[in-house]
């Protein structure tokens, strides 16, 4: 596969791993819950409910947050599940951004100088 390309989440199986065997952290906008992989990259998944509101602010979420995650380096060998609560439908990108960061750096899941710190021989 292309180094950038993002990878998702596709099946049901994949999910239940790690909504089963996953760590969760929790915001009033959203919960994750990641699991490791054993991969080189990471996985991304994102759930969003009918509590949301309708498909076109379903989609609305689903998008920001991939966007979201496309913009902000994570630690690979992650699979990762965005489960958006009903507050997330009235949320702006710049909310959304730092509840996910956020959320993502109490996990220890955020890498700010990733690139530095795997090219630098110490």
């Amino acid at each position: 596969m292309q180094e950038g390309k993002t990878r998702y989440l596709t099946k049901t199986s994949q999910y239940v791993m790690v909504h089963k065997s996953g760590s969760l952290w929790s915001g009033n906008l959203l919960v994750i819950k990641a699991l490791p992989n054993g991969f080189s990259y990471n996985r991304f998944g994102f759930i969003v409910g009918k509590k949301v509101g309708k498909a076109v602010a379903r989609n609305r979420v689903k998008r920001l947050l991939r966007e979201i995650m496309r913009q902000t380096k994570a630690k690979p060998g992650w699979d990762i599940v965005f489960i958006a609560r009903p507050d997330a439908e009235k949320a702006g990108f710049t909310e959304l951004k730092s509840q996910t960061c956020k959320l993502l750096f109490k996990a220890g899941l955020i890498v700010e100088n990733y690139e530095k710190t795997r090219l630098s021989p110490d």
